[in-house]
Formats: structure tokens, C-alpha cells, sequence
């Protein structure tokens, strides 16, 4: 199956999903795909760039995520999306209540990482920042192997 758009999602929308969302479309532009890859969040502080740690972890590796702004998933982008990435399971019960038609197309970013969540870094030191961005540095990596 070809996944054409792509929805990464977390609560805020301004930590994990961004993070992931930036990581996977340098990651799949470099493989040559046409992919769209955006995110939101089940509880998104909308219009809000990306928090400062992630921000600087992601300049580190030059990836420039600084036009992100927040937005708040809805039915219609679960609809739109082929592949939802979300980083916990409690993520993906919340989908299905939004969408019940988008069972089958949410899987956990992590999920080639033995079903790995990924835990939420938010107000917590740089180090979480470091060790949640490794997660998905490394699910985004195995992602863009299965989606080519």
C-alpha cells in the first residue's frame, strides 16, 4: 500500500508529533518520496510552534521546524490521512472515537520498536527531550523503511 498523507499525532501538538512529523519528511524526502506528512494533536495548543527543547533538538540535526504551528485533529484529517502515527495506545482509542472508520490506519509511531510508546517530554528536563527524541529519530527511521 502506498501512504500518500500522512497524520502524526499526540496531545499537544507541539513536542512529540511535530518532532516526528519533521523527522519523517526529511527522512522520506531523502528517500524520494512524495508523501505528505503533517501532524495535530488530540488536545493541541493550537497555533503554537514547536516547545523550545524539541525545537533546538531538531535545529541540532538541521531541521528547521520553525513554521510549525499547532493544530487540533479532527474527523475530516483521520479521513484524509492513509497512516496515522500516534504515540500511545490511549492516542489511538481516541482516534477511533473521533473516527471509528480510521480503525486500521492508526498504529503506534513506535510500532517497530516492539509496539513502543513514546512518552510525553512536556515540561520535563532536556535529558526526556534527548531520550523521547532518540525513540523517534528511531521510529520515524524504521517508518521510512516500511513506507519506502
Amino acid at each position: 500500500m502506498r501512504f500518500n498523507n500522512i497524520l502524526v499525532v499526540c496531545v499537544g501538538n507541539i513536542c512529540r508529533s511535530p518532532t516526528a512529523e519533521y523527522l519523517l519528511k526529511k527522512r522520506l524526502s531523502e528517500a524520494g518520496s512524495s508523501a505528505t506528512v503533517r501532524s495535530a494533536g488530540l488536545s493541541a495548543l493550537v497555533d503554537k510552534g514547536v516547545e523550545a527543547n524539541a525545537l533546538a533538538l531538531l535545529q541540532e540535526q538541521g531541521v528547521d521546524a520553525s513554521d510549525h504551528k499547532a493544530r487540533q485533529v479532527n474527523a475530516t484529517m483521520l479521513a484524509e490521512a492513509d497512516l496515522v502515527l500516534a504515540m500511545e495506545e490511549g492516542h489511538i482509542r481516541a482516534l477511533h472515537q473521533i473516527s471509528p472508520a480510521a480503525r486500521g490506519k492508526c498504529f503506534l509511531l513506535g510500532k517497530w520498536l516492539n509496539d513502543r510508546e513514546i512518552p510525553d517530554p512536556y515540561r520535563k528536563s532536556r535529558a526526556m527531550f534527548e531520550s523521547v527524541y532518540e525513540l523517534i529519530d528511531d521510529s520515524t527511521e524504521q517508518w521510512q523503511k516500511m513506507i519506502g
